[in-house]
């Protein structure tokens, strides 16, 4: 057991199909990421950190960063979205290609 996997384990269930899910989608964009808990949310770091996400109370957040927001805009008219975060619905499924995509430019960002 990791600490994501804690975290997840300490999250309503209602949440943790989704959490579940967006960790293999980070996990598998990025397989020699480092794992940990930083700003109280799972992390995946690589010369630096590359995005976290956590649940909210309708949706779960990704945070990959202004830039990483930034350089997908045209792709998130769908999602509530700031400078740093984007909200995917717990009602909705998750955009595993934009996940994927969000985090392979992060890692490419951080080398």
């Amino acid at each position: 057991m990791g600490v994501i996997d804690d975290y997840i384990k300490s999250c309503p269930k209602s949440h943790q199909e989704k959490l579940i899910e967006i960790y293999g989608i980070i996990k598998k964009a990025a397989p020699m990421a480092d794992e940990k808990i930083s700003w109280a949310m799972p992390t995946f770091y690589l010369n630096g950190n590359l995005v976290h996400f956590a649940m909210g109370k309708h949706h779960i957040g990704l945070y990959p960063g202004a830039s990483g927001v930034e350089h997908f805009l045209d792709r998130l008219d769908d999602y509530k979205h700031s400078k740093g975060a984007i909200q995917f619905p717990l009602d909705k499924p998750l955009p595993k290609k934009l996940i994927t995509d969000i985090v392979k430019f992060r890692v490419k960002e951080n080398k």
